[in-house]
Order: structure tokens, then sequence, then C-alpha cells
């Protein structure tokens, strides 16, 4: 139909104004558009081999290209070299013959405070950690370690088991740093008992490092250790007669609490990730 014969069949309204023919019709005057052809969806459960590997939380998706153009992954038994290739998630993609999981690795950290308890549930209704962290991912993310319930400070949670194995197993040496509040000063002899090494009835312990809070009471120290063992931190000043009232985890795996109010929680940075994994 032209132009001409539209305009004809149009019913002028009470207000309309002749307009000019050579200007196209605008949404406000009724002008239907012309119908876009549909998006093709047929891809959707596809996905780039690099973001694959990444979800598994090997490396960043740029080292994945890396790794990729190198030769270490392969998808359904064949080596992948093609930057942008797409695999599906039901593909058996594996990385230096290592099966991966499609699932995406996530990492949160938290600044935990007292009267929570380390744990996915609790028999008796006491208020567990992942309260905190509920709204962080839609992913099954678990604390890495534990923190006593009066123990505040960072614990980290993640779905990327690995991870977690190294973290958690003492040959590998993970940094904690905590800051010791005690009941009176620590004498100078319990120190150096301390950095000597002491006998606990569950065995010996070894700190790597022990000294007081740089301008402030005796009564408060810093203590490094790797050891994962129930309430190590307390059941070493209570050995030597002190107690406890206060203990905040202030560095772990290089981690430090900067910016992160007690209660909330962050995403891990990339690098961060990064330096986690490089931990031997």
């Amino acid at each position: 139909m032209a132009k001409s014969d539209y305009n004809k069949g149009r019913k002028p309204s009470g207000n309309s104004q002749k307009r000019n023919p050579k200007k196209p019709f605008s949404k406000k005057e009724g002008f239907r558009k012309k119908p876009q052809k549909p998006v093709r969806n047929s891809n959707l459960d596809e996905i780039r081999l690099n973001r694959y590997v990444a979800n598994a939380g090997i490396c960043s998706r740029r080292e994945a290209d890396t790794y990729i153009a190198a030769g270490s992954v392969s998808v359904n038994g064949k080596v992948i070299t093609e930057m942008g290739y797409k695999v599906k998630l039901t593909d058996d993609v594996r990385f230096d013959g290592r099966k991966l999981n499609p699932e995406k690795k996530e990492y949160i950290l938290l600044n935990k405070p007292k009267n929570f308890i380390t744990t996915t549930h609790d028999e008796k209704g006491r208020r567990t950690v992942m309260e905190l962290v509920s709204s962080a991912s839609k992913s099954r993310l678990l604390p890495v370690g534990r923190l006593d319930r009066n123990t505040t400070g960072l614990l980290l949670f993640t779905n990327d088991g690995d991870l977690t194995k190294k973290l958690t197993h003492p040959t590998h040496g993970v940094r904690k740093i905590y800051h010791v509040h005690l009941d009176k000063n620590l004498v100078l002899s319990d120190l150096r008992k301390i950095e000597e090494g002491l006998e606990l009835e569950d065995g010996p312990v070894k700190v790597d490092d022990v000294s007081y809070i740089q301008g402030s009471p005796k009564k408060e120290v810093g203590i490094e250790i790797h050891s994962g063992r129930n309430r190590i931190v307390r059941r070493t000043f209570e050995h030597l007669g002190y107690n406890v009232t206060k203990l905040d985890r202030v560095i772990f795996a290089g981690l430090t609490k900067k910016d992160l109010p007690r209660g909330h929680w962050r995403h891990l940075t990339e690098q961060e990730v990064v330096n986690l994994k490089m931990i031997k």
C-alpha cells in the first residue's frame, strides 16, 4: 500500500495536525514498528572455554587463554587451542587430565563477630556464621576452618574444595595471626616458653612467632600459628595460667581485615584468589 493510500484510510483526530509526509512516523503517533527477528537462543547453554576453566577455580579468564593456547585443556578427549571455543555444561572438560567442575567458584571473606557458631547448622538453635553470609551467594559456600563462638576476625567461605583442603592442612603452613587480650600481663619468661614450644595434653604446640603488641599493655599479644587444632591459641595461654578475654584473627593466608567492618563480608579480588592458589 502506498503512503498516500495509508494516509487516506486514517481518520484524523480532533487535535491532529497535517503531518509532513517525508517525516517518518513516530512511536508517539501510533505507528507500529516493524517486528524484529526473533533472537536465536540455541546456544544459551554454551559458554566460552576460558570462562568454564575460570569458573572451575583454576585461574583467571586471561590466564585460561594462555593455558588453552598451550594445549593444557581438552574437551571430550580432544585438545582445544582455539580462542573463543564454546562448550556445553555437559561436556567433559579437563585441565592437564583432571576433570573440571563447571560450577563457578566463589570466595567470601567475613569479619566474624562474637556469639556466632562456625557451623552450617546448630542443633541447639544458636546463631551460626551462615546467617551472616546468606546473601553473599546462591551457591552452597562452606567455612574454611573454624573460629570459636567468642573468637572474632577473618573467616573465609568458598565452594572450592581443593582450596579448602590446602588452606586447612597444617603441612601447608597457612599464615594465621591473632590479636590476643589476656586477663593479666604476660611475663617475659612465659613469652619465651611459648616461643620455644609447649607440651599440651594433646601434643606439642609450636608457634611461628609471638610478641607484645607495640604501644599496648603487656596483656595484649600478637601470635602467629599455623596449627588448626581446637582452641589451640586459648589453650596455649591457659596452660601457663592466663585467661584469654578477647581473641581476634587479624590475618588469614595473607588476607587482612582492612576496610572490612565487624559482621560484614566481601568477595575476594581476582588477585587475592590467585595468591591463595599459589600457596604451596
